[in-house]
């Protein structure tokens, strides 16, 4: 049995370095990333964080901020890793996404809290990003695994 994993949060971006809206369910769409979001297209068409590596990170640098500062789009919680992932294909709900990197941390992250940025550079400590394969409608509380 393939491990598996749930969708704990998802943020949709208006603009570039705006504010991260939590939603309960979006729409993916293929080739181009989340329907509303600022970025579109290209290879990071989502971002993807660990409920458990925020956790973490937050204990490592004593420091309680909310999981929409790391602004990623997708939180994963459970048996679902990140770390050493690229060209892996993970289903949540029915929309594939192939994990094409890690998501680099950049000075946003020092901005927010001081150490944080260098505390993320660690095994994939930032995420990662990926390429939307299918259309479709993700919600909170989807299942996510790997393919």
């Amino acid at each position: 049995m393939s491990e598996s994993g749930k969708l704990a949060a998802i943020w949709l971006k208006r603009m570039s370095r705006g504010p991260m809206d939590p939603q309960e369910r979006a729409t993916l769409q293929a080739g181009r990333g989340l329907v509303g979001n600022a970025n579109q297209g290209g290879k990071r068409q989502v971002t993807l964080i660990e409920q458990e590596v925020w956790g973490a990170l937050m204990d490592q640098v004593q420091a309680g901020l909310d999981p929409a500062t790391r602004r990623a789009n997708l939180m994963l919680f459970g048996a679902i890793r990140l770390a050493d992932s690229r060209n892996r294909v993970l289903l949540v709900g029915a929309c594939r996404i192939r994990i094409l990197g890690e998501t680099k941390p950049c000075e946003r992250m020092e901005e927010a809290w001081s150490g944080l940025r260098q505390a993320m550079v660690e095994n994939w400590g930032g995420g990662a990003f990926g390429e939307v394969l299918d259309d479709g409608e993700i919600a909170v509380g989807d299942v996510v695994k790997w393919l």
